[in-house]
């Protein structure tokens, strides 16, 4: 832990990132000392000790494997991306205070362009040209729509897909309609606010930005540049998410406390409470975050989960792409699948997740295992191969099998680890957010399973205007034997509440249709 500390202090004080680490400390110190729930941290910071030890994250990244270099890389350059959650609820104090402690003139949202996307420029360019909605909708349909998020240029569709190359072909005003969106395609459209981006300056912004008012009531001021942008001229990025799940932790530990008198810190629950585990095991995970999906439910009744990490791998897992190893990974827990490793070397990265390749730090593990990669380099290799960056990729191939080589690997056998690692590192996972959001879904599975009725009241106080949401929890709550009992002019509050010395739910007056919570509150105030 020592050894870590040094190298970790060593390289943010190295880099001058000291003081941003401590501007974070600051505002997530204050959040905690008011109450405000934060997550247990997000993303990469994760991986840092220091983060850990200034109580950022609630994650010891030695217990878990998390390398530091996955967040700040030694070998280059980059300001460190800390993301914060913080109950919904009570985000906007956090941004309050921040603004008040840096000043007004020095805190400002972060301004986003909306670009052309090939299907939105054709419907724009055929507007333009006069044609009804009905003849833009025959061509824009043809477009195909963005893979995993990613968009596809339209000179490349025109090669590749059919139908609309014959469309083109036979239709000379949807070729100049398509035409014309090549142009502009991929161009700003409009100007928006980032969801939870804000800049500190170390000066009044204006010095370092153009601004303009904000488009929300969170921020007076948003940047005129955009993210890389302003971080080039000197403006530190900070992300405040809210999360509605630490609201509903929030408001169920408010409960339980009014309820049973009880205070209870979420950041030390034993992380091996079987009645958790034998929840998780059942798939009774309506409500617990990340694995409340139907087919989330199914994987997990098959996994029954004895440790926290099999929940961070199922987090990894239960997406597009490495969705196809779930089974695997569940025979291979159980014994059923053999476990195997192309090299020996490869056991340490791997031993964990039973020889299934899950998150971009096992890339990185394997190549400072295998081929003596510096933290470093194996994140520059685990971004190479990530984002597909060929030159950088045929660079590191070199250097990964000449070091493999090196340490008494066959040529042939690294070619192929590398191969192997080239094809996962597209879907890989970042173990450090898997983990932080691995221990929310913890955190609220072991307020369902000891405190069930002050969790489902929390639950739907978060959903109290969808009544969707509303209707599947109290089904939930039937089916755990909890009754749902009607409004009360003199029990009910404005939100749901567990009944004094019973485990049945009040239903909440402001969850009552055109009722209002003003008037909820008043009523109460009366009674």
């Amino acid at each position: 832990m020592k050894e870590r500390f040094e190298y970790e202090y060593g390289v943010i004080t190295k880099m001058g990132f000291a003081s941003y680490f401590i501007i974070v400390q600051d505002f997530v110190r204050w959040a905690k000392e008011r109450g405000i729930l934060v997550g247990p941290g997000r993303g990469s910071a994760a991986g840092s000790i220091i983060s850990y030890a200034l109580h950022i994250t609630d994650i010891n990244p030695l217990q878990y494997g998390l390398l530091f270099e996955r967040f700040l890389n030694p070998d280059r350059v980059s300001i460190p991306d800390i993301d914060m959650d913080f109950a919904d609820s009570r985000r906007g104090e956090v941004l309050e205070y921040v603004t008040e402690k840096y000043g007004a003139d020095r805190v400002a949202g972060i301004i986003t362009f909306g670009t052309m996307m090939p299907r939105a420029a054709v419907r724009d360019a055929a507007r333009v040209l006069g044609l009804t909605f009905d003849e833009a909708d025959v061509i824009a349909k043809c477009v195909p729509p963005p893979v995993q998020g990613k968009y596809q240029k339209l000179g490349d569709s025109v090669k590749e897909h059919p139908d609309l190359r014959d469309l083109l072909a036979n239709n000379p005003t949807a070729r100049r309609v398509v035409e014309l969106a090549q142009k502009f395609e991929g161009n700003p459209r409009h100007a928006s606010q980032h969801a939870c981006g804000i800049v500190i300056g170390d000066v009044p912004l204006v010095e370092r930005s153009p601004i303009q008012p904000g488009q929300r009531e969170d921020m007076a001021l948003i940047t005129q540049y955009s993210l890389s942008s302003a971080e080039a001229v000197g403006l530190v990025k900070m992300d405040f998410l809210g999360l509605s799940n630490l609201s509903v932790i929030q408001d169920a530990l408010e409960i339980i406390e009014a309820v049973h008198g009880q205070l209870i810190n979420m950041e030390t629950v034993p992380l091996d409470d079987e009645k958790t585990f034998a929840l998780l095991g059942r798939a009774e995970t309506t409500g617990v975050f990340q694995l409340e999906s139907d087919g989330m439910k199914r994987y997990i009744k098959e996994l029954q989960p004895e440790r926290i990490e099999d929940i961070i791998a199922m987090v990894s897992l239960y997406r597009p792409g490495p969705m196809q190893f779930i089974e695997s990974y569940i025979r291979r827990k159980h014994g059923q699948e053999k476990v195997s490793y192309e090299h020996p070397l490869m056991e340490n990265a791997f031993h964990e997740t039973y020889g299934i390749p899950v998150y971009q730090e096992q890339v990185m593990q394997v190549a400072k295992d295998m081929a003596g990669f510096s933290g470093g380099e194996a994140d520059t290799l685990r971004k190479a191969m990530g984002k597909k960056i060929a030159e950088l990729m045929a660079t590191m191939k070199i250097k990964f099998v000449d070091g493999a080589v090196k340490n008494g690997v066959k040529k042939e056998v690294a070619e192929a680890v590398f191969q192997k690692l080239e094809d996962f590192a597209a879907y890989g996972f970042n173990k450090s957010h898997a983990a932080c959001y691995a221990m929310i879904a913890y955190r609220t599975a072991y307020l369902k399973a000891h405190y069930p009725s002050e969790f489902m009241a929390a639950l739907m106080n978060s959903d109290i205007g969808t009544i969707d949401r509303i209707t599947i929890e109290v089904e939930e709550c039937t089916r755990m034997g909890l009754k749902v009992l009607p409004p009360d002019v003199n029990e009910s509050f404005p939100g749901f509440a567990v009944v004094p010395d019973t485990k049945n739910i009040r239903w909440g007056l402001a969850a009552i249709k055109n009722f209002g919570l003003e008037i909820a509150k008043q009523i109460v105030r009366e009674r």
